[in-house]
């Protein structure tokens, strides 16, 4: 399972795998609990995490830029228990991490539901990133792991040790 299959179906909590799309829905697996179901296209709407993007007073960024700024500051998440909440606090931590956030058109609800989502990602090893470049290519967002023999990054000498198998 990696990132880009991973969206939110409106009408249901949580995250969802994209498994298929049929075409009267889709069938859908529960990130946390793995259960697999059936949506219709009549009922619900899928969304991608990857085309999310959320309001900024500047551009508006992609919910993953959010999600790295998070794990940039993971000590100071607060948690986010529905009796123990306080939204003035969920407020200043995203303001603390985004300063550019748009309070009025970004919602406490909004937040609460990023602070879940990150934690089900987190908790799932799917905070993963591939960004597209102006070019096309697809990069990961984290850093990139370098061979220590080779000094090159992990996936090319993974990808000249295969050719090498191979001739």
């Amino acid at each position: 399972m990696e990132y880009r299959e991973i969206v939110a179906v409106t009408g249901l909590g949580g995250l969802y795998q994209l498994v298929t799309t049929k075409s009267d829905g889709a069938i859908v697996r529960n990130v946390a609990d793995k259960s697999t179901k059936f949506i219709s296209a009549r009922q619900h709407n899928v969304t991608p995490l990857e085309s999310i993007e959320v309001y900024t007073t500047g551009e508006n960024v992609r919910l993953h830029e959010v999600f790295q700024k998070m794990q940039e500051h993971e000590a100071t998440i607060p948690l986010v228990d529905p009796k123990v909440v306080n939204n003035d606090g969920i407020k200043a931590y995203f303001k603390s991490i985004f300063p550019e956030f748009d309070e009025d058109r970004v919602y406490v609800s909004d937040m609460k539901k990023m602070l879940k989502w990150y934690e089900l990602l987190k908790g799932n090893d799917l905070l993963h990133f591939e960004v597209v470049t102006e070019g096309g290519e697809e990069e990961f967002a984290e850093a990139e792991v370098v061979d220590s023999e080779t000094n090159a990054p992990a996936a090319e000498a993974n990808e000249e040790a295969d050719s090498a198998k191979a001739e």
